[in-house]
């Protein structure tokens, strides 16, 4: 069984502070948070009968992790220039999907750290009516490639955030979100043993998940923070504007339609250094 891990760091437990997410004196401690998540993942898919795992580095840069502290099961995919960005490495073959330390969507209820991918641009993504979190936006990709996804870990909303786009899925709560600067999290310890003991299950239940369903049509429909930012995003293929601040980015496939996703992200964040 080949296994795909997909780590954001918002979302794990003890986490509450941008400070602890980027480079700086209180990130190295959210990096060892993030490592031993993402080890539980790999003892619970090492359980359950994995015979590969990979993990990609979805955070930032996308080189949080220490190398030499990962679990020696596991192949890590790191760096920033990735053309699927949080889903780099996902190929057919793949017969599950995890997402770890994933954190709710900007535009909901209050999540810690909360966002969708670009936080200086991105106001709301949904589909079909529901409110996508990264982790719906992802399922695009999981989708394409017949992949379930077969666990998500974070806070209470980005739980409830997954499920829409994901019925079935597995999901592991490891902090209640009080705001978005605060959080009752579960000690690190209790978080990583849920952690494995959700990936365990999840794994067994494959024959009942299935790949998410996502489409046709294949739409995203994104909010942008200004009308200048929904113009320059249509300069991006499968990219058109709807209203003063929306935009609907579509695509032949599921696939597609991501990677124009994430070409818009990278015109966005060069507009909105200017404007």
């Amino acid at each position: 069984m080949r296994v795909f891990i997909s780590c954001d760091m918002e979302g794990v437990a003890g986490i509450v502070d941008w400070e602890q997410v980027r480079p700086g004196p209180e990130y190295e401690l959210g990096r060892r948070l993030l490592l031993n998540e993402v080890n539980a993942a790999i003892d619970g898919a090492v359980r359950a009968g994995a015979t590969e795992v990979l993990v990609n580095d979805s955070h930032g840069a996308m080189q949080n992790l220490p190398p030499d502290q990962l679990h020696a099961e596991a192949g890590y995919c790191s760096g920033r220039h990735k053309p699927l960005y949080m889903m780099e490495g996902l190929e057919p073959g793949f017969e599950a999907a995890l997402f770890v330390g994933y954190h709710g969507a900007v535009g909901g209820p209050s999540s810690t750290l909360s966002h969708t991918y670009n936080p200086s641009a991105v106001t709301a993504v949904t589909w079909e009516g529901h409110l996508l979190g990264e982790s719906g936006i992802n399922a695009l990709v999981a989708s394409h490639f017949g992949v379930p996804v077969a666990l998500v870990s974070g806070d209470q909303h980005t739980a409830e955030q997954a499920r829409p786009v994901l019925p079935g899925v597995e999901t592991v709560v490891v902090k209640r979100s009080v705001s978005r600067l605060a959080a009752s999290s579960l000690h690190p310890a209790v978080a990583c043993r849920l952690i494995e003991e959700g990936t365990v299950r999840a794994l067994a239940r494959l024959g009942e998940l299935g790949a998410p369903r996502m489409g046709p049509p294949y739409q995203l429909r994104v909010q942008l923070r200004t009308a200048d930012l929904a113009e320059m995003a249509t300069g991006v293929r499968g990219v058109e504007r709807s209203s003063e601040l929306e935009v609907l980015v579509e695509g032949a496939d599921g696939l597609e339609t991501y990677r124009n996703f994430v070409t818009l992200l990278h015109v966005t964040r060069i507009v909105a250094q200017e404007i």
